[in-house]
């Protein structure tokens, strides 16, 4: 019965948080992304998230993946060995500026779809996957700390907390995966990071790094606004 009772709350459905809670939300990840001193400091979770879609796209395309690394300067590495070229890697180089975005457009659906415990449940679940592959002290602090959160709230606190916070998650990966793309345009416009996903995807098809800067630009604003639209209902 109570396996029951779990598998009803994680997979029915939630009572939609009022308007002014989703814009309060909106307007917390807005002032974190914004804020320079914030920024710095919640960046780590977009970088969970950047590396975490190199690898799964790694897994998925038949590539081996070694490592995963999170650094506390934000930056991260993922590790796979595999064919140097071909379709494969591609999309496991293109994944990275991607994932922030698209995770928060699959968070924006199922919040507009009233799935929240679920959302928290999934959220869990790729973070507990993703800890097997990091192979740094400070990644498995910051995955285990991320994924405790996520837990946590869906175990301990009230239907609106759990609404709260799931919203702000959400609002954030949109949000925050829109500047890390604008932050390296810029690097790249001071001749710094030569070596970036950009690059890289420039190197193995052939086209120039601003078209996957503009391909990166496209997902992140997209994404935003069709998420920002789930999510307010519109």
């Amino acid at each position: 019965m109570a396996t029951t009772k779990i598998l009803d709350d994680v997979l029915g459905t939630q009572p939609a948080p009022a308007l002014w809670l989703v814009l309060v939300t909106a307007a917390a990840a807005l002032l974190v992304t914004a804020v320079g001193a914030l920024w710095r400091t919640a960046r780590g979770a977009v970088t969970i998230a950047h590396e975490g879609g190199h690898g799964l796209v790694a897994l998925v395309t038949g590539r081996r993946l070694e490592a995963i690394r999170l650094h506390s300067d934000t930056s991260g590495l993922t590790v796979s060995r595999g064919r140097p070229t071909g379709l494969g890697m591609i999309l496991t180089a293109a994944a990275g500026y991607t994932a922030p975005s698209l995770l928060g457009l699959g968070g924006a659906w199922l919040l507009a779809d009233h799935r929240i415990t679920l959302l928290l449940w999934v959220a869990t679940a790729l973070l507990i996957a993703m800890l097997v592959m990091v192979r740094n002290a400070y990644g498995v602090l910051s995955v285990v700390v991320t994924g405790g959160a996520f837990l946590l709230v869906s175990w301990l606190t009230e239907p609106q907390v759990q609404a709260a916070f799931a919203y702000v998650a959400v609002w954030f990966l949109l949000l925050g995966g829109v500047r890390p793309v604008f932050e390296l345009r810029a690097k790249r416009r001071r001749g710094e990071a030569r070596d970036s996903d950009a690059d890289q995807l420039a190197r193995l098809t052939h086209a120039p790094a601003a078209v996957w800067m503009f391909f990166f630009h496209t997902v992140s604003l997209s994404s935003l606004i069709g998420g920002g639209r789930w999510l307010l209902g519109l």
